[in-house]
């Protein structure tokens, strides 16, 4: 620091005075220059970490069609924007908005809309999840049965479809809704309440965000009504219904990709598969999202209890158990469903995904509690 001559007077004969007169003029100037740097320094280490944070997510990015992709880590790189960053690469790497014409600002507050719009509170439902979906779909559409046969109108519902397809999910299945005398229960007479009420929503959403508003009219209403019937076909109280079509037309040879309305119904098969897909995600992510499912169950149930209504049979946390309800799931319902699919999409990714299904399965019969036990929290800290 220098100081101006004549700014202190030299003739001064308190020579003890001008001394710490300078000193603390020295000491106010190196301060300053201090906190200075030290402030610069934390906006430089806070560019770094943002742009080593954007290159993860990037490289992430470029293997979204791996099957081991960890949506938990990308929710962290995103901050928090799983769905709108994973949907909105997904819509550029088809080509979709140059194809569709797409408002990018439209698309991109399409996105944010549809992600708030899921409830963050609820253990399972929410953005996550439908960002997890949403890649699984992704996986899918790349499969060969698919991608070479698959419009480019294809591919926009069955990425809408996912992005959608729990949208506003209330944390509480179709039994409690209508136990309950919930208005959506009345609204759509007590069938496929929740699914009936996400394609609605998906639909409003579209409309208030003007996303389709250069379609002709009839267009847009035929892509309406085929996004909800992929969203209704995720009703698992449907799945048998499903199931017994999909084998029967398998077994028959009946299903040919050129025709549009099998097309339309192996995008209900996939993302039926996407849906409950966890439990033939590795380990380490079967687990995770294990644990948040049985969360919302047991949620649910304690609701039951205080309203001393019956207690649902999966939600009810005294008599069940993670690895009791992952049993079930996988025997029951995940299994059949992608021995099916792997018929019809013979692929080393059906042999992965069977392979990790098998795997999981033992793990929840066979592990001893203590190593099945984890929480959400422990993954994030």
């Amino acid at each position: 620091f220098r100081i101006r001559r004549g700014a202190i007077s030299y003739d001064s004969s308190d020579q003890t005075a001008l001394f710490i007169r300078m000193l603390d003029v020295r000491l106010r100037s190196q301060t300053g220059y201090t906190l200075e740097r030290q402030v610069s320094a934390e906006k430089s280490e806070k560019k770094v970490r943002h742009e080593s944070t954007q290159r993860r997510q990037h490289c992430m990015l470029q293997k979204v069609g791996s099957w081991n992709f960890d949506i938990f880590l990308f929710e962290r790189l995103s901050n928090g924007n799983s769905l709108v960053d994973l949907t909105f690469h997904l819509f550029s790497e088809y080509g979709l908005i140059k194809l569709f014409r797409l408002d990018l600002l439209k698309l991109r507050r399409f996105l944010v809309i549809v992600q708030e719009a899921y409830h963050s509170e609820n253990p399972y439902h929410n953005a996550l999840h439908a960002a997890d979906v949403t890649q699984a779909m992704y996986c899918y559409l790349q499969e060969p049965q698919l991608s070479e046969s698959l419009t480019s109108c294809d591919i926009l519902l069955g990425l809408l479809a996912a992005a959608t397809h729990d949208l506003d999910h209330p944390g509480v299945n179709q039994t409690f809704l209508i136990n309950t005398n919930h208005y959506l229960a009345s609204l759509y007479q007590n069938t496929s309440v929740l699914e009936n009420h996400h394609w609605k929503s998906a639909v409003s959403l579209l409309r208030e965000s003007g996303l389709l508003s250069h379609f002709p009219s009839e267009d847009r209403q035929c892509l309406e009504t085929r996004l909800g019937s992929l969203i209704l076909a995720t009703d698992i109280s449907r799945q048998n219904e499903y199931l017994s079509e999909f084998r029967t037309r398998l077994d028959r040879a009946e299903l040919h990709m050129n025709n549009s309305q099998d097309r339309h119904f192996i995008l209900q098969m996939a993302l039926k598969c996407a849906d409950i897909c966890n439990p033939c995600r590795p380990w380490h992510l079967c687990k995770l999202w294990s644990h948040k499912v049985t969360e919302e169950f047991f949620n649910q149930g304690d609701i039951e209890r205080r309203l001393n209504l019956d207690v649902s049979i999966l939600c009810d946390r005294n008599s069940n158990s993670v690895a009791k309800i992952q049993i079930g799931f996988i025997s029951f319902v995940v299994e059949p469903l992608f021995v099916e699919w792997a018929r019809f999409s013979d692929t080393p990714l059906s042999h992965v995904m069977l392979g990790h299904m098998t795997s999981n399965k033992f793990n929840w019969t066979h592990l001893p509690q203590k190593d099945l036990r984890g929480t959400t929290q422990s993954t994030f800290s």
